[in-house]
């Protein structure tokens, strides 16, 4: 039994995607990193998802054909036996050929109340691209709980909504309660809890097969935080990153994200439960194996050395937190080199 778990758990897991059309969806993640779905309105890549509205399936090796969740639920070794009822992150890529939703997401405490058990949703963006003088919505301008919900009240959204400018390479965190959108024209990659849950507090009018969707005001005003938090805290630039180092750019109490500029070869040690990797650019070879743009594929606890060559850019991300003072930590690298 020992040897069939140390032989399972050197095989790394390649997920066939799941894929939606969203209303302000494009066609990037179909023309240029070749997934199956058509469509000039796909907005949504879950790469790495044991979400029951979009599970992804493994492609290959002794799990071939198996369901994330699946794999989660009987096989816990692969992931470092995480005392977790479910797969605690999903990652996707996010093509917004138009304006999406001023939206915010619950914590955890409000969403196992008010929606039967779920996560909440802490995230994060990698911007893969954007425009030139591009801009998200991070955060907003209401003084008091009274003034927001004035404002949502009387529809004063340019009064409401606060944007910053960001750029290629840039990355951004969303905690719980923070009004956020992306604008038109952004290439994202996301790193999120495992849940689906986004109350929307304005959608421009729009609408979706002659109706406009839901709004979710009540519940939008009870997760606002007020005053919000500074944008520029949220936001780390990583133009500079280093080259052929799996350099941490942020930790949290439910993820930790890291880049990868790759050009030659790296080797590191996966110390982690497991270690997700979304390549974004480029090719190479991880372990033997041929890597290209677009593949999501999980590297499982006790792999024991990774080994990447090529020229590639990659997200990577574990449900471990980074400890900055843990010396045998032979991940992490001092984010002041890299802003």
């Amino acid at each position: 039994m020992n040897l069939s778990a140390n032989t399972i758990n050197k095989e790394i897991l390649f997920l066939e995607p799941v894929c939606t059309h969203n209303i302000w969806g494009g066609s990037k993640l179909h023309d240029d990193f070749g997934y199956k779905e058509e469509g000039s309105d796909v907005g949504e890549c879950w790469g790495i998802s044991a979400h029951p509205n979009g599970d992804g399936t493994n492609k290959y090796g002794a799990f071939e054909g198996w369901k994330l969740s699946e794999l989660w639920e009987k096989h816990p070794e692969v992931f470092g036996n995480l005392d977790l009822d479910r797969f605690p992150l999903l990652v996707k890529l996010i093509d917004a050929r138009d304006d999406l939703s001023i939206q915010v997401h619950p914590d955890d405490s409000y969403a196992k109340v008010h929606e039967n058990g779920s996560f909440g949703k802490t995230e994060c963006w990698y911007v893969l691209d954007c425009p030139e003088n591009a801009s998200l919505v991070i955060g907003h301008n209401a003084t008091s709980k009274e003034d927001l919900e004035e404002m949502i009240e009387n529809g004063r959204w340019n009064d409401l909504i606060r944007e910053i400018p960001v750029r290629k390479g840039d990355f951004i965190q969303i905690d719980p309660g923070t009004v956020h959108a992306i604008k038109g024209g952004l290439l994202i990659l996301e790193t999120q809890q495992n849940s689906d849950i986004t109350y929307r507090v304005y959608d421009y009018d729009r609408l979706s097969n002659g109706k406009p969707r839901e709004l979710h005001i009540k519940q939008s005003e009870d997760v606002i935080t007020v005053p919000a938090k500074d944008p520029q805290k949220c936001l780390i630039h990583t133009q500079n990153s280093i080259t052929n180092e799996l350099v941490p750019l942020f930790s949290c109490d439910y993820y930790s994200v890291f880049h990868l500029n790759l050009d030659g070869d790296i080797a590191f040690r996966q110390k982690y439960p497991f270690l997700n990797m979304t390549v974004t650019d480029g090719s190479g070879i991880i372990n033997g194996q041929p890597i290209n743009k677009g593949d999501n594929f999980i590297i499982p606890c006790g792999f024991g050395t990774v080994e990447i060559t090529g020229k590639l850019q990659a997200v990577l991300s574990t449900a471990d937190r980074i400890k900055e003072k843990d010396a045998e930590n032979e991940l992490f690298i001092d984010l002041r080199r890299v802003v």
